[in-house]
């Protein structure tokens, strides 16, 4: 099955370097948050839990639910997957939507996002936070690395969240099909890249997705996310582990491995998710999307769209953790 092109190790630096991440103003009106602590967030997630527990079972007994072609469970995603993730997402990282708008009503799109944070909560944040702020609660279909479905229970949970592998050809059925998909073309060489490099997008690619854009006719949505590169600062990475473990990296956090367990607790970063202005790609003709130049202007356009959004966002930013 046909890969959608994986990044290579290039850095792109900004304008304002690393200091942009630590410098700017407050935005205005900013109101304190309130103090909550994991306990309070492993609580509400449980009570969430339980309180779409009795009908889910009694649905699910009496067989009243569906999957499409891809796995999607709707109603397990609604009922359990999404209210376990609301605390995280509300409480812990204050998740901030801007731009919303930008996304279609009811066609299909592909959401281009920047991909960090060690582990990839960005996802699930994106997938949360289109959900509930999107007028029709659509969906996000993301498109994940092989990893995620070799893993025990959390492959079998991203396939009825609706996600699929990051290859062409379900990237082409599921826009076909007027879904809502998304993308982190910058792949594990984003995620795991060290805090040093925070904000720094890598490459995306030879315009592997925006091909798939053309082909199906959907608008491309830049997707700027800031906050998920604080939730586990990687300061270093003990690459023998890594391979020994059969992964792309084994970090090391200011907590983790050292504290075990407690170093899993993400930091609690303030987070904020900012939809850009669509890029239409109707007006290309079949051939565009063999075209490797289109392809580089559009990916190239994409990419620095999302890199100048998130500098603005980072400039406006006073603190990582309190926004």
């Amino acid at each position: 099955m046909p890969r959608l092109e994986r990044c290579s190790d290039a850095v792109l630096v900004g304008p304002r370097g690393d200091a942009a991440a630590q410098t700017g103003r407050p935005f205005p009106g900013r109101r304190r948050d309130p103090v909550v602590t994991f306990g309070d967030l492993i609580r509400d997630a449980a009570t969430a839990g339980v309180r779409g527990t009795a009908d889910f079972a009694r649905r699910r007994v009496a067989g009243d639910y569906r999957l499409d072609a891809f796995g999607l469970d709707e109603d397990l995603l609604e009922s359990l997957i999404l209210p376990v993730l609301r605390p995280l997402s509300q409480r812990w990282f204050r998740v901030q939507v801007d731009g919303i708008e930008h996304l279609p009503e009811s066609e299909g799109a592909l959401i281009v996002a920047n991909h960090a944070g060690v582990v990839a909560l960005d996802g699930l944040m994106l997938q949360v936070a289109v959900h509930d702020h999107h007028p029709k609660q659509r969906a996000v279909r993301l498109l994940a690395a092989d990893l995620v479905f070799d893993l025990p229970v959390v492959g079998p949970l991203a396939r009825r969240a609706g996600h699929t592998l990051a290859c062409r050809a379900d990237a082409e059925r599921l826009l076909r099909a007027g879904e809502l998909t998304g993308l982190f073309p910058e792949g594990f060489k984003g995620v795991g890249k060290p805090y040093k490099a925070r904000y720094k997008l890598q490459r995306f690619g030879r315009g592997g997705f925006v091909s798939t854009a053309v082909q199906t006719g959907v608008p491309l949505v830049p997707c700027s996310i800031v906050g998920s590169e604080e939730i586990y600062p990687k300061l270093a990475d003990i690459t023998p582990l890594a391979r020994l473990l059969g992964l792309s990296y084994f970090p090391v956090t200011p907590l983790f491995p050292h504290l075990g367990a407690l170093g899993a607790i993400p930091l609690p970063s303030k987070w904020y998710i900012e939809f850009g202005e669509p890029i239409y790609t109707g007006h290309y003709g079949p051939d565009a999307a063999d075209d490797p130049m289109t392809m580089f202007e559009v990916t190239d356009h994409i990419r620095e769209t999302i890199q100048q959004t998130l500098y603005k966002r980072l400039t406006q930013r006073r603190n990582p953790f309190t926004g």
